[in-house]
Formats: structure tokens, sequence, C-alpha cells
């Protein structure tokens, strides 16, 4: 989608920056995605009046965090993406409670707290992506997922139209999964940690990080997990006793590390991933009599 030249100028006076034709391919951890216009925000304020106007001239719109559990659709997008400030994300540390911007990388953020001896996290050191990101889908590994920690979310909620601040016992954390509504925008979070010496966590950030590079395809354009696990059940577990290791469709290839990461080998195409999904779920459904659900989020036209 190509914003107007009209509506562009009124964009920028509202502080947003507007980049043309951009590449999700470029802008996502599988390396796969169409082109469309970008529109980077110059200052939380202005959001409320950027919704508006984008509203009003009804264009179709998507955030984008840090592109890394997400399949994008190819070709040209019938939406733009929209970018948060991301120029130096604010962190801050008052005794056990740390304040986040919601587009800080989630990895900085648990190392940020490791130095002010806050502990707690140390599982999500690896996990790829925003805080935002992590926040929507009560992103957890290793025993640690982000949604007991949370005590607020300052938001911008298309529903009102306003900046709303969610106290953490309203927000319902689920695995994968929250209650917050599709077209919310996490802003900043406060998070409550437990004390804990920089040594401690630093040690548990190096077990955590081991254990990654000895059982994920780093080194490949991946999303992570593709599917959640079943109740109970393992998804990569499933997949790897099928034999599906190394199962492919064009470039898109089940990983032969971890038989839950997906990776994009070459010029995999949305298309080549979701063909590949749709042949290991339906393997999975035949064989264990389970339906599994996709953790990545896919974005289609």
């Amino acid at each position: 989608m190509r914003i107007k030249d009209n509506v562009a100028a009124r964009l920028r006076e509202l502080g947003a920056e507007l980049r043309r034709d951009v590449s999700l391919a470029e802008q996502t951890s599988l390396g796969i995605g169409g082109t469309t216009d970008e529109l980077l925000l110059g200052h939380y304020d202005s959001i409320p009046a950027v919704m508006r106007l984008l509203a009003d001239e009804k264009i179709a719109h998507r955030f984008l965090g840090g592109g890394t559990n997400v399949l994008v659709a190819d070709g040209d997008l019938p939406w733009i993406v929209l970018h948060l400030p991301h120029a130096q994300p604010g962190m801050r540390v008052e005794g056990n409670a740390a304040y986040v911007d919601a587009s800080a990388d989630l990895g900085g953020m648990v190392t940020f707290c490791a130095k002010h001896d806050l502990g707690g996290m140390e599982g999500l050191i690896g996990v790829p992506g925003s805080v935002g990101g992590a926040l929507r889908m009560n992103a957890g590994a290793y025993g640690t997922q982000i949604g007991p920690h949370v005590r607020e979310v300052e938001l911008y909620r298309a529903a009102t139209g306003k900046m709303e601040t969610l106290r953490g016992s309203d927000i319902r954390f689920d695995y994968r999964h929250t209650s917050f509504a599709p077209d919310d925008v996490m802003l900043r979070v406060k998070l409550e940690l437990p004390s804990k010496p920089f040594k401690e966590v630093l040690a548990g950030i190096r077990v955590c990080n081991e254990k990654r590079r000895s059982s994920q395809p780093l080194n490949q354009k991946s999303a992570g997990c593709i599917f959640k696990n079943p109740t109970g059940g393992s998804a990569g577990r499933m997949i790897d006793e099928l034999g599906l290791k190394g199962h492919r469709v064009g470039d898109a290839m089940v990983s032969d590390r971890h038989a839950n990461f997906f990776v994009n080998t070459g010029q995999a195409r949305c298309s080549d991933m979701l063909q590949l999904m749709d042949e290991v779920r339906e393997r999975v459904r035949r064989a264990y009599g389970i339906e599994l659900e996709t953790e990545v989020i896919v974005w289609q036209n």
C-alpha cells in the first residue's frame, strides 16, 4: 500500500517518518515478506493523532515490533507497517520495579535488569524480539514467562482512541496468549522483579544461552517455535518422532536441529512456509489426533 503525498505531509507534521516501498523480508527474522510503506513514529504522544489520521483516510495498518515471531504474506501488501519510537528506548529501575519502553529489545532489558541486581527473567535472554511483542504473546522459555512479573502496562487502545494504563491483575496471561485486544498497542511496562546478585543472574543467563546454542538453529532464518506445545506434550518431539526433520517445501524446511523451528534456507516464500506448516500439522493430526496451534503470527493479505 502507498500513502498519498498529502497524507504523508500531514504525518510528517506529527513527527512520523515515511519510508516508501520497504521490503518486510528485510525486517523479519524469517526473511519472508512483501513490500509496503513504512511509518516510523517520532514520539509516543503523537500516536492518538496518527491513528486518527489513518482511520480518517481508511489506511489499513499493522504494528511491527522486532519482526521475530511473524510470517508475512508475499507481494504488494494491502496495509502499511508502523514502528514505535525506538531510538534509545527508555529503561530505568526503582527498587524492584523496572520501567521499560515496549520498543526495547527483550534481551537488552534482561541484561539491563541484571546489572541492577534484578533477576527472574534469565530464561528470556535468548528470546528475540521486543518487549512489546513479549507482552502480547506472554513470551516464555525455560520455565520463565513475562506475565507474572507485569504490574502495569501503558498502551494505546484503538477501541477508545486513548492512552490507557492497565494493572497487571486486569490482564490475563495464558500460555503464549494474553487478553490484550488485537489492535492494542503496548507502549511501556512496569515489571516487579526479585532481587538477585548480578553474578547469579549472569550464571543463569549463561546456562540458558548454552541450552539454546546446543538445540536451536540460531544461525538460520527462523521465527522461533512455529507451533504451541499442546497440553502435556511437545510439538517438537511429535514432529521429530514422525521423522520430519529436514522435510521441506521449496526453501522452507523443518530444522534438523529443532523440529519445531521451521527455517528459510534460501528464498522461501510465505506460501512455501504455510504449505509446510499445513503438511506437518496434518501429519501430527493423523498420527496423534492432536491439532497443533500456530505460535507464529501469520499476516496474510
